[in-house]
Order: C-alpha cells, then sequence, then structure tokens
C-alpha cells in the first residue's frame, strides 16, 4: 500500500466507526495552496448528512478517531466548512523515494488488470491514401491507451482493421485506372469524387510499369488489387515513422469471402429482429433505444456500413476477447449504437457496452498563423508523415496527446518546432536531461543511487517537498489514466512534474553541497529522471540524456 492508501483506509476504519456505510470511499486530492498541507478530504462534508452531523463536528471526530502513525501523517486540521488537511509525516517521503528507485522502469506499473486479454483497434484507416494528420491523433491516442493498459496489467492486442471493402476502394480503383489511361494517352475522366492527390499518379505510373505487358493492364479489378496492396504498404511506412506497431491486422474483405457478413444477418433474422420493407431488410433498432429502425440489407443486395462492423465484433468476441476498446473519429458516433444494437440483437451474451469507444476529434494545423490544408504528396489533406518530417515524432505525438481525445487539437508547427519553454515537449525533455547532467557532471553512476545510505529528511526546501508529491502521485496518476482511457492526463502531468524539476533544479545545488545533503538531492534527481523517463515511454516519447 502506498501512502494515499495508507490514509484512504485509515479515514474509512474512522468514518466507519462513527457510524458511516461499509462501502464509504473517501477522496484524497493535493490542496491548490501547498500551505495547508499535503492532503485534503472533504469526508466530512459529504458525510455529514447521512450521519446527521455537523461538518465540522464530524471532521473533529474523523481526525480524533485516526491512528496518525498508521495513516503516515503528522498532523491533521480543519479547514472551512469541514476539510480536513493532513501533513504527510517525513518518512513517508524517505520510504516513497526509496521504493521508486528500487521498482525502477516498474514504477507505476500495476497487476490491476491481472493478466485480462483486451483488445484494441485503432487507425483502421481504409487504404485510399497516405495517412493524414487525424489518423496520427488516432495513432498516438490508441498507442498510448494500449501503453496504459500494458502498464496496468492488461493482455493488449494491437489491432488495425482494414477497410479493403465498399463504395471508397471503387471510387480509389477507379480514379487509378482514369490515371493508368491518362498516362497511357486514352481520354479518361476522374470518377465523381475521386482522388486526385499527386499519390495517385504515381500509383498508376507504378501499375503501368508493372503491368506494361499485359493488353487488359488497365482491368478495374487488377488495378484496384494493386492499389490497395501498394497503399496498405505506404500506410505501413507511415505508421513505422509514427513507431507504431499493431499485432493483427484484419481485412474488412475476409469478412465476405469468409461468409461472416451472410451469417451475422441470417442470426440476426433467426433471432427475430429484422423484417422486410421496401424490397430492403431492417433491423429493429427502436427495440433497443434507437430513434428509429436501420436498413442492413439495401434492395440492390448491397448491405449498409454497420453491418460488417457487427459481424467483425463478433469475431473479435469469439476470439476471447470480452474486453474490446475502438478508437475511432468523432464522424463515427453514430456507429456506437447501431454496432451495440446489432452485437445485442444476436442474442449470443455480448454485454450491452461492448465494445467500449474512444472518439477524439480532428486536427487543426497552423504554420505561421494561418491553417495548413493540403499536402505535397496527398493534395487535399496534410500527412502524418509530413508532420514528422517538420518537426519530429516526439513532438508530434506529444502534442496529438496533450488535449483530451474528444477537444479539438490546433498543432502549431511554429511551437512544435522550437527549442524553448513555449513547447511542451521540448520543456519535458530538458527536465529529463537536466537531471541526467547532473550524474554526468558528477561522474556518478545514476544506477548506483538507491537512498539506503541518505538522509532524505533534509530535503526541506518547498521547491524540494513540491517535487517529492508529484513524484509519489505518479502511480495513482498512471492508474487513473489507464481506467479512464486519457492519456492526456500523462501528458499533462508530465509538463507539471517537470515544471517542478525545473523550479528545484535552479532554486537547489546537488553537486558540491556537504555530502549528506549532495546525497540526499541525488535521491530526488534520480527519481525525476526515472518518473520522467517512464512517463515518457508510456506516450512512445524518448527521453534524452543530453539536449
Amino acid at each position: 500500500m502506498d501512502g494515499t492508501d495508507l490514509l484512504r483506509a485509515e479515514l474509512v476504519r474512522a468514518a466507519q466507526s462513527l457510524g458511516a456505510p461499509a462501502d464509504v470511499v473517501p477522496v484524497l486530492e493535493r490542496p491548490r495552496d501547498p500551505s495547508f498541507g499535503d492532503w485534503a478530504t472533504n469526508l466530512a462534508m459529504v458525510l455529514a448528512k447521512p450521519l446527521g452531523r455537523k461538518p465540522r463536528d464530524l471532521a473533529a471526530a474523523l481526525i480524533e478517531r485516526i491512528d496518525k502513525s498508521r495513516a503516515g501523517i503528522s498532523s491533521a486540521e480543519i479547514a472551512g466548512p469541514g476539510f480536513i488537511n493532513f501533513r504527510v509525516s517525513a518518512d513517508v517521503f524517505s520510504e516513497g523515494l526509496r521504493a521508486l528507485i528500487a521498482a525502477g522502469e516498474q514504477y507505476g506499473r500495476t497487476n490491476a488488470g491481472q493478466g485480462c486479454p483486451v483488445n484494441v483497434e485503432f487507425v483502421s484507416a481504409n487504404p485510399t491514401g497516405p495517412l493524414h494528420v487525424g489518423h496520427g491523433r488516432q495513432a498516438a491516442l490508441g498507442d498510448a491507451i494500449t501503453s496504459l493498459l500494458a502498464a496496468s496489467g492488461w493482455k493488449v492486442t494491437r489491432e488495425f482493421y482494414y477497410n479493403d471493402a465498399g463504395a471508397q476502394i471503387m471510387n480509389l480503383a477507379l480514379s487509378v485506372q482514369a490515371r493508368v489511361r491518362q498516362l497511357g494517352g486514352v481520354e479518361a475522366a476522374m470518377p465523381e469524387g475521386g482522388y486526385h492527390g499527386e499519390y495517385i499518379r504515381d500509383l498508376a505510373q507504378r501499375y503501368i510499369d508493372e503491368h506494361s505487358s499485359d493488353p487488359n493492364a488497365d482491368a478495374l479489378d487488377a488495378v484496384r488489387r494493386f492499389a490497395v496492396r501498394e497503399l496498405r504498404k505506404e500506410q505501413d511506412l507511415d505508421l513505422q515513422a509514427f513507431g507504431v506497431k499493431f499485432d493483427v491486422y484484419f481485412l474488412e474483405s475476409s469478412l465476405y469471402s469468409d461468409g461472416r457478413v451472410e451469417a451475422t444477418v441470417e442470426r440476426l433474422v433467426a433471432a427475430g429482429h429484422t423484417y422486410q420493407k421496401d424490397g430492403a431488410l431492417w433491423l429493429k433498432t427502436t427495440d433497443y433505444g434507437d430513434d428509429k429502425d436501420r436498413v442492413m440489407r439495401k434492395s440492390d443486395g448491397t448491405y449498409t456500413y454497420f453491418v460488417p462492423d457487427v459481424a467483425y465484433h463478433v469475431t473479435k468476441w469469439e476470439r476471447g476477447f470480452t474486453r474490446a476498446i475502438n478508437v475511432q473519429g468523432a464522424d463515427h458516433h453514430s456507429t456506437v449504437t447501431r454496432v451495440r444494437i446489432g452485437l445485442q440483437a444476436l442474442d449470443i451474451g455480448i454485454p450491452e457496452g461492448y465494445p467500449e469507444y474512444v472518439l477524439h476529434q480532428m486536427v487543426t494545423v497552423m504554420r505561421g498563423g494561418d491553417e495548413v490544408k493540403i499536402s505535397k504528396r496527398a493534395g487535399s489533406y496534410v500527412t502524418v508523415r509530413d508532420l514528422i518530417d517538420e518537426v519530429g515524432r516526439d513532438a508530434v505525438r506529444y502534442f496529438f496527446l496533450m488535449r483530451k481525445g474528444d477537444s479539438q487539437l490546433v498543432f502549431d508547427v511554429d511551437v512544435a518546432r522550437s527549442q524553448s519553454d513555449e513547447n511542451p515537449v521540448y520543456y519535458i525533455q530538458m527536465a529529463h536531461a537536466r537531471m541526467s547532467g547532473i550524474f554526468r557532471v558528477g561522474e556518478i553512476d545514476a544506477s548506483s543511487v538507491t537512498g539506503v545510505d541518505a538522509d532524505l529528511s533534509v530535503l526541506s526546501l518547498p521547491e524540494e517537498q513540491e517535487l517529492m508529491k508529484a513524484l509519489l502521485d505518479y502511480p495513482a496518476l498512471v492508474a487513473g489514466a489507464a481506467e479512464a482511457l486519457e492519456p492526456h492526463r500523462i501528458a499533462t502531468y508530465l509538463h507539471d512534474t517537470a515544471g517542478k524539476a525545473h523550479l528545484w533544479y535552479h532554486k537547489a545545488h546537488v553537486l558540491n553541497e556537504p555530502d549528506h545533503l549532495m546525497r540526499a538531492r541525488l535521491v530526488l534527481a534520480r527519481a525525476t529522471q526515472l518518473v520522467l523517463r517512464n512517463g515518457l515511454q508510456l506516450l512512445g516519447i524518448t527521453a534524452p540524456e543530453r539536449m
């Protein structure tokens, strides 16, 4: 148990002794003003009404019944209408720092998931062109979520779903076919809503080079297979440049070739949740709270977009993934309800909230105060590779993760390229580099610093106290971010903690101090280095030792 667990457990014991219910869960928060203490709780205010007591009287009773030694606190005081402020004993900080360093790269990792399998699907882009910045945000978000879950003890499978079937793929094939004919000197019009990027012309030329001796070189099916194959390779290169890897690549087309889509429709019909109308097959989604029933199979025999999605998620369930998470763009909002209803209607035991969804908003790229809308390669949009080439992988990942996924994101290229405190990822990496520099300049092996032989009670500067608190908050922060599937919490934490590290670095000298003080401050520098490195690693960002 860490310090907060001990304090929380003692608060529960004290509250129950005063008549609180067995399921009481005290909330502990850092006071905004550090002078108020290390932790604060509103427990007395929450329990006042159910226990029929005044908040301040109840706060006094709680303080009286708390075993301070067992809770790891030196004092407890009542504030305002009934808050309780606690000051943690010096031993808690000392033991916490030593435990942090002993854990090393494992600090912040838990076994909460107990090795249970979870499938995280993300990116899942149509293979119709290079990955755009929206895909990039999704890649960073999905990759960080998988890292958080893995750090919390889940057995994670990262999955990419290739939408290699449907109208958009046909439009791609028609676009490449038109370019093939044009390059061959034949007049050919681009299809309505076709793809016009330079990459389409490049694809067409490569296709001609590969099929020059074929009398049916512009056959649509051959063009389609070639275009999908080549663009899948292109997207794989985009993902490699971004440092994102997948365990499973699932093809939408396999759902049709394996008969899974048809089998899913037959199951829904057999379950009695469909009907025929106007030559189409409908799903009774209103039975599950939808505002209207939805067409599954149109009168021309083709399926609507959510039907293969239902079939696909049946495969996830059958593969043993009782937990599945989809990271998708906000434009998939309507998909959530229909896919879940389709899975429910199958009556095969899939729970109501399956799969979980993390939806993200799109990205606006700015340079020089103006929005950047097009790419040299893609034409109509900015690609992930464009951003990586301009500002580097680390900056792209951090900027994509620094805001909550469902909020709009403005990616300022000028800020991301700058080597200044205005650039948040540079600011965090510089904090890590400064901690590493202490050991380099002192010619000290950082891994030799354990804190076992150091008196950490001498770390009494306010900047040291605040930095220690932040470092010891890290495990709870990771656990909360993993549970909420919100990597931006890690990004925010790292920026705040880096700020505390910079303040301490400027205020306190580490080397060339009296031996007892130097030993203690080396422990704090090592602990800070480890936490910053561990946090950056969760986001897929490097932790340089020099900058």
